[in-house]
């Protein structure tokens, strides 16, 4: 008896429905996406995308910046960032061949594109932003705000001093004198001869990076000289006031706050030495505000700062910008404390902001049972916070924290946010965008909003 088999046929006609529209099943991630795109082209939205490319015809035909978008955005949905392996994707997998209508552009296309329109991109997250808002999942209600630490694209063995630096930079411009000499006898003083091996062109770039690190090790001396002249300044100025010495030590002169132990990466020389759970890494920490009730991203932003007590200012202003407005609750761990901070609460904003660390907190949730009795006069700022956080709103607020904004940067881990690829903060910040934009797009299809 004969095996009963579907057929099976390499060369079959038609194997695939012969509109590429068709490959992709609806409601699918890639036909949302680029329904996405499409009505923001519609609407204008993307027009700035178009100011680089020649408005006569001429010329060679370029890829369309509409699909490019689309082939972008749907990598960083399924945690697919590298050029490269997005062009391998283009060639094997049918939702990229969809959103590309089966073109090819090679992976140095996609990077060009992606690194010439960084600010582009960046403003992609108010664009997603607006959406979300309209189908009600980011209200500026209870706000959840935290940062993470995302390792850049450089190694933390690549950090100098500043004499290292001096040396290496004084090397190669003797190198690169006698390499000219070299040519100079060789093709004549007024010929340039052939190209710079690739060797010695990468020394160019490497060179201009070494300079970016010495010139960061320099502004942080000038910054420590000056913060402590202004320091001794302000205590001859008070001593001269009244006429005594004060007591206590004596502040250091400004040479010697100097850090002579300081490092800078010469790979990536805008990023820094920060700390985790894990270890220590060198890269940038990346700020993220979210809808306690969504976990929506309703402000964002990348800092330098090894840690987060600057950035609650910052953030309020960023929700204004990006979001249109300030939450009316803001809930954040102990790394944004300080008197300063509490301060930045007003009328629009409640600020629910630990002084201890989060598990200490949980525990004083746990144990101790609400405030009882009138505030204490002379209450500090600090006693105030504190009495809040005990109180029932109070306890509520801060139970959400963990489950917003924590839950929000394991979901972009899991997509695969484990280092930066590109370099400079200014770059960073574009890639930082376009993670938190496509997580509040996954939000927005996951949420079943149809694009009108």
């Amino acid at each position: 008896m004969a095996h009963n088999f579907r057929p099976y046929d390499e060369n079959q006609v038609y194997l695939m429905p012969p509109s590429i529209t068709d490959w992709v099943p609806k409601g699918s991630l890639a036909r949302f996406v680029s329904d996405v795109v499409d009505h923001f082209e519609e609407q204008g939205r993307l027009a700035r995308f178009y100011n680089g490319y020649r408005e006569d015809g001429r010329g060679h035909p370029a890829y369309h910046p509409r699909m490019l978008v689309k082939v972008l955005v749907y990598g960083y949905c399924e945690g697919v960032m590298s050029s490269r392996k997005i062009a391998g994707a283009l060639e094997r997998d049918v939702a990229f061949r969809y959103l590309a209508a089966n073109q090819l552009p090679n992976f140095r296309t996609v990077s060009d594109f992606r690194k010439g329109q960084l600010e582009e991109l960046d403003g992609l997250f108010v664009e997603v932003l607006g959406l979300c808002q309209e189908a009600g999942l980011a209200k500026m209600g209870r706000v959840a705000l935290d940062g993470r630490k995302v390792a850049g694209n450089a190694a933390l063995a690549q950090n100098r001093k500043k004499g290292w630096i001096e040396a290496e930079v004084k090397r190669m411009l003797e190198e690169a004198e006698r390499v000219d000499a070299e040519e100079d006898e060789r093709y004549g003083r007024d010929r340039r001869g052939d190209e710079l091996p690739e060797g010695l062109r990468t020394k160019e770039g490497r060179l201009r990076r070494l300079r970016e690190a010495s010139k960061r090790l320099e502004e942080a001396e000038r910054r420590a000289r000056e913060g402590q002249e202004e320091k001794l300044r302000r205590r001859e100025e008070e001593e001269e006031k009244t006429g005594e010495k004060k007591r206590g030590r004596k502040p250091k002169q400004p040479e010697e706050v100097v850090d002579k132990e300081a490092k800078a990466n010469v790979t990536d020389p805008d990023s820094r030495i920060l700390k985790t759970r894990k270890g220590w890494v060198q890269g940038y920490n990346g700020q993220a505000a979210a809808d306690c009730d969504s976990q929506v991203i309703v402000a964002q932003d990348v800092t330098q700062e090894e840690n987060d007590v600057h950035q609650v200012a910052p953030m309020l202003e960023n929700c204004k910008e990006q979001a249109g407005q300030r939450p009316e609750e803001l809930v954040a761990d102990a790394g944004y404390w300080s008197e300063d901070n509490a301060g930045l609460e007003d009328d629009r904003t409640e600020l629910f902001i630990t002084r201890t660390k989060d598990w200490k907190q949980r525990k004083a949730l746990r144990d101790k049972g609400p405030p009882r009795g009138r505030i204490p006069q002379g209450a500090t700022k600090r006693d105030l916070m504190e009495r809040r956080l005990l109180t029932k709103r109070g306890r509520e607020a801060y139970r959400q924290r963990g489950p917003a904004i924590e839950a929000v940067f394991g979901q972009m881990v899991m997509r695969g946010l484990t280092r930066f690829l590109l370099r400079g903060v200014r770059k960073v910040r574009a890639e930082w965008s376009m993670w938190c934009m496509t997580h509040n797009l996954l939000k927005l299809w996951r949420s079943g909003f149809a694009i009108q």
